[in-house]
């Protein structure tokens, strides 16, 4: 077995330990349904020390997203809720580690519209790589438009990327629903994957 093989599948087995190991912290981080900021802080700890040898990009996602949660020294109350349902999925392995998925069965309009900003009304529900929800909403309040909840106002629902088939029973399904109900009664509501967002960003 040559080096480069022997250390490629060493490192396939350190990165399988590391998920299996997140697995078991991410369930006992949730069993109560709950997070304080020294779970999250320990959470923080123990991501930074496997991120840098690991190949999982949600394990590097992971870390980022906390840091950035950590980095006013404050969990809120809306960090929490967004945090506690990415780790309840991931301890149910409800999303392919280290993929993106595309949020083909959730109700995304198709063909996918043009988005605009100035004027238009955002609202953003998931879990999302491009940050956490505020990040997403200053990116698009600094381009004209307005970022709040969804409301009979609202003109584009983004859906992170982070978003499985299993999404009408996470914590942001009501605000899908919804807005597809709004949509198919005739309110001019777009809904939209964080992936195609992200293209109108540039």
């Amino acid at each position: 077995m040559s080096i480069e093989l022997h250390n490629r599948l060493g490192g396939d087995r350190i990165s399988s330990r590391q998920i299996d190991e997140l697995i078991g912290i991410a369930r006992g981080l949730v069993a109560d349904e709950k997070l304080n900021q020294a779970e999250v802080e320990f959470l923080h700890k123990w991501l930074a020390a496997n991120a840098g040898v690991s190949d999982q990009p949600l394990i590097r996602v992971l870390y980022r997203r906390i840091d950035e949660i950590l980095a006013d020294g404050v969990v809120d109350a809306d960090e929490t809720a967004e945090l506690l349902d990415t780790l309840n999925r991931f301890s149910n392995r409800d999303f392919e580690l280290g993929e993106t998925l595309k949020a083909t069965r959730i109700p995304i309009c198709q063909p996918a519209p043009d988005l605009m900003f100035e004027g238009q009304r955002y609202c953003f529900t998931g879990t999302f790589n491009y940050g956490q929800r505020k990040h997403c909403e200053q990116a698009v309040t600094e381009r004209g438009a307005i970022a709040g909840s969804l409301t009979q106002k609202t003109n584009v629902l983004v859906i992170g990327v982070y978003a499985t088939d299993s999404w009408k029973h996470s914590s942001f399904g009501n605000k899908i629903l919804q807005a597809a109900e709004w949509r198919d009664g005739g309110q001019p509501i777009s809904i939209v994957a964080e992936e195609h967002w992200v293209k109108y960003l540039s």
